[in-house]
């Protein structure tokens, strides 16, 4: 992502989608790069990980600043129909097997299961009561992806392309377009305020926040990495996720979820084989999601993210690292959620 290393590098790093973690409506991005966290292995052979990510949107933001719940329900008071927000915290572990052959090829399955709790005051207006608040807890797997990777375009395979899929795993779906009864596969419903009060299809979770979306996706992407001075390793690397089927494809309750793009780069300090201190600059961005059961007004967005952490070597096989990303820039269209911070740790063994 950034100019100063190989052109041709920046221009393969165009963009991209991300762990399967950040799958609410908001714009929340979790655009960690984990494969420059681990270093970018070439080890052959089978490795297993495990990574957990925490994302609590707490803060409602529109534009490049935050905004009140009061200022929100505003709207309504004038007529309007917005919902308000409240919080959705997500927590996200990501089993993941990979297999390399040989030093130029990489195949890798992501498996997520989500664990998300969702609160909203709906379209409340002032004063806002918690009286008005309605919770949702949607539990179960996400959607698993399948990402292959050729880095021997270069003797240093310090070149990687990546080409992969997402599939449509996890529970998703709304209500069927006369409001009567479900399409999808078993999308979760409130359980707690007045939008559990009414046992219609109308107290289902919105779409976007289902554990899955329904739709089969491609991810591209690339990577760069180099040693730029002394012990210091500098890296680009990026993805750009599309949707290219949905199953919730009918007339007036169809949905697609927006493209996702990440773009990252840094440098990783390596002094130390045991312990690696590394620097990451996240960026995501996210179009707006598509159809009659999108929130098309409030799902739209660009997060830059900051992220500082450190990489372990446990043992000869077994790494561990953990970051914080703390956004530095965002702007949302709408009005949506948004992390004051994120984390993500793992740990991977080579077998």
């Amino acid at each position: 992502m950034s100019p100063f290393l190989h052109p041709a590098a920046f221009a393969l790093a165009f963009a991209a989608a991300v762990p399967a973690s950040c799958l609410a409506c908001a714009t929340c991005g979790c655009s960690l790069s984990t494969d420059a966290a681990t270093g970018f292995s070439t080890a052959t052979g089978w490795r297993v990980s495990l990574q957990f990510d925490d994302i609590d949107q707490n803060q409602l933001r529109h534009g490049d600043h935050p905004i009140s719940a009061a200022q929100v329900a505003a709207i309504n008071n004038a007529g309007g129909d917005q919902e308000v927000e409240h919080d959705t915290v997500n927590r996200t572990f990501t089993f993941a097997l990979s297999y390399s052959p040989d030093e130029d090829w990489n195949a890798k399955l992501f498996v997520p299961y989500v664990d998300r709790g969702h609160s909203t005051f709906a379209a409340a207006s002032n004063p806002i009561s918690g009286a008005d608040a309605s919770g949702a807890s949607i539990k179960g797997l996400g959607d698993i992806r399948v990402v292959g990777t050729f880095q021997g375009l270069l003797p240093a395979k310090s070149l990687g392309l990546q080409f992969g899929v997402k599939l449509p795993s996890g529970h998703y779906g709304g209500p069927n377009a006369d409001g009567s009864g479900v399409t999808g596969r078993h999308p979760a419903a409130f359980h707690s305020g007045p939008l559990a009060q009414n046992a219609s299809p109308g107290n289902l979770v919105d779409t976007s926040l289902q554990a899955g979306t329904g739709s089969t996706d491609l991810i591209v992407g690339a990577f760069y990495h180099r040693p730029v001075a002394g012990d210091v390793d500098a890296f680009v690397n990026g993805q750009f996720q599309f949707a290219i089927a949905e199953r919730l494809h009918q007339a007036g309750a169809d949905f697609r979820p927006g493209n996702t793009a990440t773009l990252s780069f840094g440098a990783r300090y390596k002094a130390n084989p045991d312990v690696a201190p590394q620097l990451q600059v996240n960026l995501y961005h996210k179009g707006a999601d598509q159809g009659a059961l999108a929130d098309n007004p409030d799902s739209a967005g660009t997060v830059a993210y900051l992220s500082p952490g450190l990489t372990f070597s446990v043992a000869s096989n077994v790494q561990a690292f953990g970051f914080a990303q703390l956004p530095v820039f965002s702007h949302l269209v709408g009005y949506q959620l948004a992390p004051r911070w994120t984390g993500s740790a793992g740990v991977s063994m080579a077998f």
